[in-house]
Formats: structure tokens, sequence, C-alpha cells
């Protein structure tokens, strides 16, 4: 167990947890979230034991224990399977870090017949591994960017692209963590100290510590060319690369949004009609 993550996640998971959350009068405090002795109470533990799980002291909590502290900071399902992964980490190995990700062929085959709908693959760093004709056109501020996480963050034309940013940004973040490699991940390592550096946004987020896979919701988007647009969207995990995810989004029969992806996916010099375009590919 890496008992500094444990207790960087236990903090920043006490911190955003209100008080009147659990029915308890707010007061007055000086920092945000429940105090470690409330937490604790909640938990059914003493106030010492739960102190020395924060400072890293205390190292292998019963279930029953990782089942109270989940309760008592309002963990979601992911968030406590990945508090979980932080007491007790699967064994298993993860693929070490210098195999590049990419996306097999019959799944950029299958993109290629989507010709009405935008579909994009990443990998489990937020990397766009291929991205259909019509999805290409949808994110064309990307350019030539294959890290989604890194074109959130650095490229000022994202916070103009989604109309709801600061959502958007901190489910990317989310996703990121809850990919959850392993703590040594030089990979991961790299993109979060580089990010963390450069934009005040990304490290405040992730010391926000949340943990959660994208699924399915609405996003509104404005695209240079056609406007705003809202679409939903669904992630689905790829069983045959595991940390790969398949995104579709669709827009409302008869809406305006359906109007702007006929435009966008009308002839482009730059772009040939229902041909996916692979990011990265086998080493």
């Amino acid at each position: 167990m890496d008992e500094n993550r444990l207790s960087e996640f236990l903090r920043a998971r006490r911190a955003l947890v209100r008080p009147e959350d659990h029915g308890m009068p707010a007061g007055t405090r000086r920092t945000p979230g429940l105090r470690r002795e409330e937490v604790a109470v909640l938990a059914g533990v003493s106030t010492d034991y739960y102190v020395r799980l924060e400072q890293g002291r205390e190292r292998n909590p019963s279930p029953q224990v990782r089942r109270a502290l989940a309760a008592a900071l309002l963990l979601a399902d992911e968030e406590a399977a990945y508090l979980r992964a932080l007491i007790d980490p699967p064994q298993h190995g993860r693929p070490p870090a210098a195999v590049r990700e990419y996306a097999g062929p019959h799944l950029v085959s299958l993109l290629d017949t989507w010709a009405d709908t935008p579909a994009l693959v990443y990998g489990r760093y937020l990397d766009l591994l291929a991205v259909n004709s019509l999805g290409e056109a949808l994110f064309s501020w990307l350019g030539s960017e294959a890290s989604l996480i890194t074109a959130m963050f650095l490229n000022p034309a994202a916070q103009d692209f989604y109309r709801d940013w600061a959502v958007v940004a901190q489910g990317c973040v989310a996703a990121l963590r809850a990919a959850n490699p392993a703590p040594d991940d030089e990979r991961l390592q790299k993109l979060v100290g580089e990010l963390s550096v450069r934009n005040h946004d990304f490290a405040r987020m992730w010391a926000r510590h949340e943990v959660g896979a994208k699924t399915a919701s609405v996003k509104r988007f404005h695209h240079a060319s056609v406007g705003a647009l809202t679409l939903d969207f669904e992630t689905f995990s790829v069983n045959s690369a595991p940390g790969q995810h398949l995104v579709v989004y669709r827009a409302e029969p008869g809406s305006a949004a359906e109007q702007s992806l006929a435009l966008l996916g009308g002839p482009c010099p730059d772009r040939t009609p229902g041909h996916s375009r692979r990011r990265t590919h086998p080493a």
C-alpha cells in the first residue's frame, strides 16, 4: 500500500464532505469539510485510529472499517473501490508504461461505419487513439494534439469549445485517476507533474482526489463553424483492450444539433468522409 496516496485521498475527501451532509450543524470552521474526530465517530473508530490512518501509521484497516470510511466520506461505488485499491492493491500487473496504446483494427473499422455519428476511442491516459470522420470534424480544435487531458488544460480553445468547461475538465481529471495506474507509473507521474506546474486549475482539481470514469451524460459545445450544439454521449469500455473506452455522441432527432452535425459531415478538403483517423499505432 502507498501510505502517502491513502493519506492524501482521505484528507482530500474529508475536506469535500459538509457537516450538514450528515445532519450535523456546520458551526464556525477554519477549514472546509469534516473534522477528523467527526469522521472517526461516523466510521465507528477512535479518533486516534483515524489519525493514524491519515498519517499512514495504520496500514491495514479491516473490510468493515473500509466500508464505514466509504460511508462516512460519502464515497460513490467507484471511489470506494479506489479506496480499497489504495489499501489493498490488486496483484495483477499493468501493461508497462513504455508500451504504446492503439485502437484495434476491428474497432477502427467499426468507427468507419458511423458516418452520421461522432465517435472516438481514448486510452487510460486519455490519449486519443482513434476518431472517425465526423468526430474529427467536431473536435477540429484539437488539431494534431493526441492527449485529451493536455488539450483540456493547455489549449485555450478548450474553454471556448466546452460551454461547461469546468465540469468537463473535472470529469477528465476524475477519469484519469479512475484508471488507477500503479503508484510508480512514470508516464502518469510525468503527465500530472507537467500539468500541475503549467495549469493551476489542473493542480487544484487533481488535489480533490475525485474518482469517476466517464459514463453517459450531455455535453454542450460551441463549435467555431456551426455554433452552439448539445449532444448526448455514452461511454463504453473496450473489453478487448482494458483501459480503453469508446465514446459515441448523438443528437436528438430533428434538433438544431442534428442539423449542425449534418453540416460538419459535409465535404471538407482535408477530410475523407467515413474514414477514421488512428492517432497512435502499434509499436
